[in-house]
């Protein structure tokens, strides 16, 4: 196999997860704007999932987030997806919204709020039993805005304790991805604020436990890279939430701040071994004022050039130049990846997987856009709740 042919084929095992609440109406603390069409129900979510899917045939799975997807049926709607021609993916938990949490959800010093929030874990625990889904992903808002608010160790001792609960209820072949955010809501300590507190979290559970990585959820100025680096060395990166930000947590579409940021990172994840399905690919943005199934198709093929990039970095070159010390040789060699116009290959790899070459184009076409404008109307649109 030629190396522009095992490329291609890499191309075409790729698959990235879209969030089901991508296609509902979300935005900032300020406003959230409502769009026509916008989905009512979870199968509604997984009907335009199916659009991102079919036009761009890497976006299999969808994720799931309870309560703002919660059924009767789980294995109902399993079965409605794969109708569809998708699968759901991870299920995410929700310890955020509740006023019982305004002090905390798992960290919370009140133990019987603390039971509550494992128990709606345990209870994601239980629909991915039903779904079939691998991953279960944990993002706690937990933390304080003044100091002396609470104690800082005795909440990770409580993190630990209801973390350890829920990883024992996990089955065979099922997955906790913990995630990790610098800062917002709380302001002066967060209980899972970096890589390294959900490393060292992950570590002690078992490998059943790993470290999501959101690329929106860094300090500004982080290597984020370094971090996948060294999560994949370490046997321990579960996953992405790919988006982009300018500023704090901007869930804004991934690459489209930062396109050389994530060619980096994408880098790391071949030159590391973990472009393999245990290392999940998922997006979690908000489209706000962009229409909202066109944005994820964007979405998916900024992934999809910037992974096309990373393959195509001569490796031996670089290794060579490393060696030699060759400074402005091993940058140049990284940068001509880069600078790669790779849309040509990736049409060639969408006509060969039997794709329309222009996902976007294809989608405006499809006259789907206007169908669910038509026919989505009344009823209440789906959103995050907030």
């Amino acid at each position: 196999m030629t190396e522009l042919a095992a490329v291609k084929a890499a191309l075409k095992t790729q698959a990235v997860e879209t969030p089901s609440w991508a296609y509902g109406n979300s935005g900032t603390r300020f406003k959230v704007f409502a769009q026509q069409g916008v989905p009512r129900t979870p199968r509604e979510k997984l009907e335009d999932a199916a659009q991102v899917h079919a036009f761009t045939g890497v976006a299999p799975t969808v994720a799931l987030h309870i309560p703002w997807d919660k059924v009767d049926d789980y294995a109902a709607l399993a079965k409605f997806a794969e109708e569809w021609g998708v699968k759901l993916g991870a299920i995410n938990s929700n310890t955020f919204q509740d006023d019982d949490y305004k002090l905390g959800s798992i960290c919370h010093p009140d133990a019987a709020v603390r039971r509550k929030a494992v128990d709606h874990l345990l209870e994601c625990v239980d629909i991915m039993d039903a779904t079939g889904s691998r991953d279960l992903k944990l993002w706690f808002a937990d933390g304080t805005n003044y100091p002396g608010q609470d104690d800082i160790r005795a909440r990770q001792d409580r993190l630990a304790e209801g973390l350890a609960e829920v990883y024992e209820r996990l089955g065979d072949g099922q997955r906790m991805l913990l995630e990790y955010k610098f800062f917002e809501p709380a302001f002066y300590t967060t209980d899972v604020p970096d890589w390294g507190t959900a490393y060292a979290h992950c570590l002690k559970l078992g490998p059943k436990a790993q470290v999501v990585v959101d690329t929106g959820h860094h300090a500004p100025g982080t290597n984020i890279e370094f971090i996948v680096a060294t999560l994949l060395r370490e046997g321990k990166l579960g996953g992405f939430d790919f988006n982009s930000r300018f500023y704090a947590d901007d869930d804004l579409m991934v690459g489209a701040a930062d396109p050389f940021q994530l060619f980096r990172i994408m880098y790391e994840v071949v030159r590391g071994g973990g472009f393999t399905p245990d290392v999940a690919f998922m997006l979690d943005q908000c489209h706000n004022i962009e229409a909202k199934i066109p944005a994820i198709i964007r979405s998916v093929m900024n992934v999809q050039e910037a992974t096309a990039k990373a393959l195509l970095v001569d490796r031996a070159a670089l290794a060579a130049a490393q060696a030699a010390g060759d400074v402005l040789g091993a940058n140049a060699v990284v940068m001509d990846a880069f600078n790669t116009d790779v849309r040509p290959l990736l049409r060639d790899v969408r006509e060969e997987m039997g794709l329309d070459p222009e996902p976007l184009a294809a989608y405006a076409r499809s006259g789907w856009a206007e169908r669910i404008v038509a026919e989505r109307v009344g009823g209440e649109q789906a959103g995050w709740g907030a």
